[in-house]
């Protein structure tokens, strides 16, 4: 006999599981349904682990510095390679576990299953083998499963020789040498890590600068600090072959100057992802599906009554961030709340590896296409206080500001620990702050924040520290 419940959720990650504890603090009787871990690509290959792996590379790289800091380290940092990978598994099975905890808080019912639409309504319950051995219904059903890496056609990923993101992430040995397809996030974070455990690496971008996402000036600045520390950048380029037949890959890039070939150990497909729509039922109900994504309105309905999707699963932007927001929103929406569709233009993006990066709103290029008269401030670490005291004066903050009206459009900065310096600058444009309003609050010295306060002081030409 079928399980019944107000609310079942297909995929346990940052969208499906706060998703699953929203529904159940507004009264409703919830399922979550996953076929992996509770917590999904984020807490298990994804987001957590990456970071624990940077923050190893971090330490590294501030290690070998220790003596522009008075300090002395006799010998090389020896990097045990397989411990940073064993740390990095310890985070991410500590944050599962927690995920566990608060599915029994919440008294959410958790199956170990891939769940599959059965029709309008019902989700049945498929062991291993595909065979399905329970069903549940409820009036609302969310989908929330997620992503994969992408695959380019001539470039399969073998888990071997080409990896993907997961494999980069759980690796037993460090290649010697590693060539990184794809400058976004995930190639720039790699990039980074294995650099950092001694690896030699060559990141291939097609686009002009590295972060291709990102303000230009961010990405090209980006580029010249990691040519700096050692790491081979090529933009404007693109991989036309691999070969794995030997002990090693043979690779063909097409450069600016040219092809070029070379071998190394590894390569690492890092060209996005696509969505996991797949064996889900969809086709059966007529569920809609573009560009290997659901298509959803505003609350993520799609076009079948009562069936949503968020999260990756949803389209782009892929970010956990993103993914949590909209679980709640579809859940306060089912359950008849007042609730304000998410503003996409103020969606924060993190990239980790140091100096960091971080952004959120409109960078120049687009303001001005979208016909803004703008307003541009710019604030160098070189000239920060705290960051010369830290010895981490790498970047700037770029601000972006409406000339009319002082209205915050973008905020962009590379630098040390931007990622954590980026709130402000949300939480300024849901309160659409202005540019005066940035440059009168009172920011504390001598911190890295003050570069915020100073940028907007710039966009007025009132800066004092520059």
């Amino acid at each position: 006999m079928a399980k019944q419940f107000d609310v079942v959720v297909i995929g346990s990650g940052p969208g499906g599981y706060v998703a699953a504890i929203r529904a159940a603090q507004l009264g409703m009787r919830v399922a979550l349904v996953e076929k992996n871990k509770l917590g999904g690509v984020c807490l298990n290959v994804g987001c957590i682990p990456t970071k624990a792996l940077l923050k190893s590379a971090e330490l590294a790289h501030i290690v070998r510095h220790a003596g522009e800091y008075g300090l002395r380290v006799d010998g090389a940092v020896a990097v045990d390679f397989q411990a940073v990978i064993a740390r990095s598994r310890q985070v991410a099975e500590r944050m599962s576990r927690g995920v566990q905890f608060l599915m029994k808080k919440n008294k959410i019912e958790v199956f170990e299953a891939t769940g599959r639409l059965d029709g309008p309504r019902k989700v049945a319950l498929l062991r291993e083998d595909g065979k399905p051995f329970e069903e549940l219904r409820a009036p609302h059903i969310i989908l929330a499963t997620g992503a994969r890496p992408r695959q380019l056609p001539f470039l399969p990923i073998d888990h071997k020789k080409v990896w993907d993101s997961t494999d980069a992430l759980m690796a037993s040995e460090r290649p010697d040498s590693l060539l990184i397809v794809g400058a976004g996030a995930i190639g720039v974070e790699f990039a980074y890590f294995y650099h950092m455990m001694g690896s030699r690496v060559t990141l291939v971008e097609i686009m002009p600068t590295l972060l291709p996402a990102e303000d230009e000036e961010i990405g090209r600045e980006l580029g010249k600090i990691y040519q700096k520390y050692g790491i081979e950048v090529l933009t404007e380029s693109s991989l036309k072959a691999a070969d794995t037949s030997g002990p090693r890959v043979r690779v063909t890039v097409q450069t600016p100057k040219g092809e070029r070939t070379m071998e190394v150990d590894v390569v690492l497909s890092a060209v996005g992802v696509v969505g996991n729509v797949e064996n889900l039922g969809l086709e059966e109900l007529g569920v809609r599906v573009e560009k290997g994504a659901v298509v959803v309105d505003e609350w993520y309905r799609t076009n079948v009554e009562g069936l949503y999707a968020i999260g990756d699963v949803a389209g782009p932007p892929w970010l956990a961030h993103v993914a949590s927001h909209e679980g709640i929103i579809c859940v306060e929406k089912i359950a008849g709340l007042e609730v304000e569709p998410l503003d996409y233009d103020n969606v924060p993006g993190c990239t980790y590896a140091q100096p960091q990066v971080a952004s959120v709103g409109l960078t120049e290029k687009a303001a001005r296409e979208r016909g803004y008269e703008v307003r541009v401030g710019k604030f160098p670490f070189q000239a920060s206080g705290k960051a010369t005291a830290i010895g981490h004066t790498e970047g700037f903050v770029k601000m972006v500001f409406d000339a009319r009206y002082g209205e915050w459009l973008g905020c962009h900065i590379l630098g040390w620990d931007a990622t954590e310096l980026i709130s402000e600058a949300v939480l300024g444009r849901k309160l659409e702050t202005t540019v005066h309003e940035v440059m009168r609050a009172m920011h504390p010295h001598p911190t890295l924040s003050e570069a915020i306060m100073e940028a907007a002081a710039a966009a007025l030409g009132e800066v004092i520290h520059l």
